[in-house]
């Protein structure tokens, strides 16, 4: 984790060839919090209709929160399994008046079944939490569904410090924007 005062949108680059060679952090998915958000979204179409290329290229969050470079933008191609996404986050969820934390996560999984599709990441060291998360669109009993599925817990003693009053908080309101961008993103199919 690297914290900054100016915008790195264009030095994201350098961050992500720097983190390309980092370890993801090791953990015990036993040991790991469970977390599981979901929203239902509104549409007709059934999971193979919906174009979800928006979803393989991780424009899951709004812009004011987390910006990021893909590995596999960089290289010109989809994603695929051991790609490294260099994040940066704004705290507060404002471009210009924030802190800019750049940390990275790397490709575990990727889900495309008929009925689930999506993928995770693992942390790299240095992040603010050490574990996994999910992103899928899954249809279940007729209903198309976004998920969000972490398992992890604090990847620091200052995390760990900080985390009930700040951290968790701040990580619950990204990830209900984060809902509510996929199932925009996804109603406005059907239109």
């Amino acid at each position: 984790m690297r914290i900054f005062l100016i915008n790195q949108t264009d030095k994201l680059s350098k961050h992500l060839h720097s983190l390309k060679l980092g370890k993801v952090m090791s953990y015990d998915k036993a040991l790991l919090k469970e977390k599981t958000s979901t929203v239902v979204v509104a549409t007709t179409k059934n999971l193979e209709e919906l174009n979800l290329d928006f979803l393989f290229d991780y424009k899951i969050f709004p812009s004011n929160i987390l910006i990021f470079k893909a590995q596999w933008q960089e290289e010109n191609r989809k994603m695929k399994i051991g790609d490294t996404i260099v994040q940066q986050v704004f705290i507060p969820p404002i471009k210009f008046f924030s802190q800019k934390i750049v940390f990275g996560v790397r490709i575990k999984e990727i889900f495309n079944e008929p009925t689930k599709k999506g993928f995770s990441y693992e942390t790299l060291e240095g992040h603010v939490e050490k574990g996994i998360s999910a992103f899928t669109a899954e249809e279940m009993e007729g209903e198309i569904i976004f998920k969000i599925a972490t398992y992890s817990v604090p990847g620091s003693f200052l995390s760990r410090l900080v985390g009930p009053v700040f951290s968790i908080p701040y990580q619950t309101f990204c990830t209900r924007k984060a809902l509510k961008n996929v199932k925009l993103q996804l109603e406005n199919q059907s239109n």
